[in-house]
């Protein structure tokens, strides 16, 4: 339910101009104006933003409000309203103008003489803050993004770096006309330009994550490399590239302000161990660094040869060098028997490893139970692999291991049957602290999911598990001209008996907040950063 001030807010806002307020009723503003589309007033109350911080995620709340709402032209808005700041406070003559502004006022007032000299002082206060920020810190990280890139009725990851690149390049533009502008206005007798004695202005830090791929590349570089000394700068928390080159994420990365990175994401850019070995060793400057994926990097050490052999080593070697490293996704490598020689230099254990599709063999995961990693773990994925076979008793002595710790179980796609979940269920029992468990993908029959279902219903952090649609649900296509038909149809009756049978179960538990769900797709899944 909406607050009396909320509901109260989204009156004020509702009408332009503003009329003058209090600093502290700023953040209900905003958020109203944000939930209800209002960039106009958004513009108008960055413009006179009281505080020196301003972040997205804590006025307007959670993940799903910003995604249920139109945010593209309020993100833009916003943009526009500190570039716009940001002029202004470079064509001032400096900071000593604000003073004899006041001073000119308060000549002659007594603050204590009268109402109307503090309802005056009041209404110069609002015409002062209309033309000077307080603003120092835009926070625009964490705002929304799903795997399409883009936000419900909002701007894409990609173009909301894109605004703010280009936000970046114009003040630092403006910066210099100005300085031009400035310096020929100071020139000494002797024709030499002075320097101005003017300070210049504090500017914005923009805290942001940022998304490029070929066609943003170029703004973007120009943006990180003239923005680090200029009014507005980008301070890069998380990053993701796609379909870079290796020279082109280099050139990004020695441009970025150390002290802020948390995650790079390298997915879909084809480096194979040639190229990350050219990336890898420019992240050791990053001492907050604390994840990175390496998904669909093209590497494959399957056939080990002396090169293969050297790439792993090197790798190893510049994986050690990220002293804070706690998430790895190697995702859609082809590793197979390489993941000791892999990890073997990192200085702590990792507490989310993504291993998707890796080709491991059980060796690889003998030594992940046996290392220093398993008791540490948050998150596992191992979805893709065939624990039909040799991988499912190495499975169980991992899960043992990780047991106290794992809060994040994927398993889909793991041709595992009846008989193998039967096998593995003591022992998922066991993992107490389990939140998410992913079997999307398994041939499992509807009386296996049940038995799932209510030995799982005791784990009491459990909250989302996403099973396969029942075996015994499907019924194969007969045969094409062109050979079987390996598309499978689902018998709509057994499915909804089936759904029934599940949610009379789950009614009976009386666990009102457990989601078991057949759809892999939208529950916003557990991130490392939110475990």
């Amino acid at each position: 339910m909406e607050s009396l001030l909320f509901l109260c807010a989204r009156r004020i806002v509702a009408h332009r101009p503003l009329p003058a307020l209090p600093g502290d009723v700023y953040p209900v503003l905003f958020q109203a104006a944000f939930l209800d589309g209002r960039p106009l007033v958004l513009r108008d109350l960055v413009t006179a933003w009281p505080f020196p911080v301003l972040n997205f995620q804590r006025l307007v709340g959670r993940r799903e409000l910003l995604r249920d709402h139109p945010c593209k032209l309020c993100v833009q808005a916003v943009i526009l309203a500190v570039v716009a700041q940001l002029r202004r406070e470079l064509e001032e003559p400096g900071p000593h103008s604000r003073w004899v502004f006041w001073g000119e006022f308060w000549d002659g007032h007594d603050l204590h003489s009268s109402n109307s000299s503090n309802q005056k002082a009041g209404e110069v206060l609002w015409f002062y803050s209309r033309f000077f920020s307080s603003l120092r810190v835009l926070d625009m990280t964490g705002l929304p993004h799903s795997a399409s890139g883009r936000a419900a009725n909002g701007m894409s990851v990609w173009s909301g770096t894109v605004a703010l690149a280009k936000a970046c390049v114009e003040v630092s533009k403006h910066q210099r006309e100005f300085q031009r502008r400035g310096s020929k206005r100071h020139k000494g007798r002797s024709g030499a330009a002075t320097a101005s004695a003017a300070p210049q202005p504090p500017g914005v830090d923009v805290h942001a994550d940022l998304f490029v791929n070929g066609t943003s590349y170029g703004i973007l570089r120009d943006a990180l490399q003239t923005a680090a000394a200029g009014p507005l700068r980008l301070k890069c928390r998380e990053f993701q590239a796609e379909e870079l080159s290796a020279s082109g994420i280099v050139s990004l990365l020695e441009s970025m302000d150390p002290s802020c990175l948390r995650r790079v994401d390298l997915r879909f850019n084809n480096l194979g161990l040639t190229g990350l070995s050219v990336i890898l060793p420019h992240l050791s400057r990053f001492p907050e660094l604390r994840s990175l994926k390496l998904q669909y990097s093209n590497v494959d050490v399957r056939r080990p040869t002396p090169e293969s052999a050297i790439g792993i080593r090197c790798l190893a070697g510049q994986l050690g060098m990220l002293p804070s490293l706690r998430e790895l996704n190697l995702g859609s490598s082809r590793l197979s028997g390489n993941l000791r020689q892999i990890l073997c230099d990192l200085q702590a254990p990792l507490e989310s490893l993504e291993l998707a599709f890796c080709s491991l063999v059980p060796a690889d995961l003998a030594f992940l139970s046996q290392s220093f990693h398993a008791p540490a773990l948050k998150r596992l994925d191992l979805s893709g692999h065939d624990f039909s076979q040799g991988l499912l008793e190495p499975l169980r002595l991992l899960l043992e291991e990780t047991s106290a710790s794992l809060l994040h179980l994927d398993l889909m796609e793991c041709r595992m049957a009846d008989s193998h979940l039967d096998a593995l269920l003591p022992t998922l029992r066991r993992c107490s602290r389990l939140r998410f468990l992913g079997l999307y993908g398994n041939s499992l029959s509807t009386a296996a999911l049940k038995d799932l279902l209510q030995k799982t219903l005791e784990l009491p952090d459990l909250h989302l598990v996403v099973y396969p649609l029942p075996a015994d649900c499907y019924e194969p296509e007969p045969p094409s001209e062109f050979g079987w038909n390996f598309e499978e149809s689902v018998d709509g009756e057994k499915l909804a008996a089936a759904t029934a049978e599940f949610s009379r179960i789950l009614e009976d538990s009386g666990r009102n907040d457990f989601v078991w769900t057949y759809n892999p797709y939208g529950h916003g899944a557990l991130d490392y950063f939110s475990l």
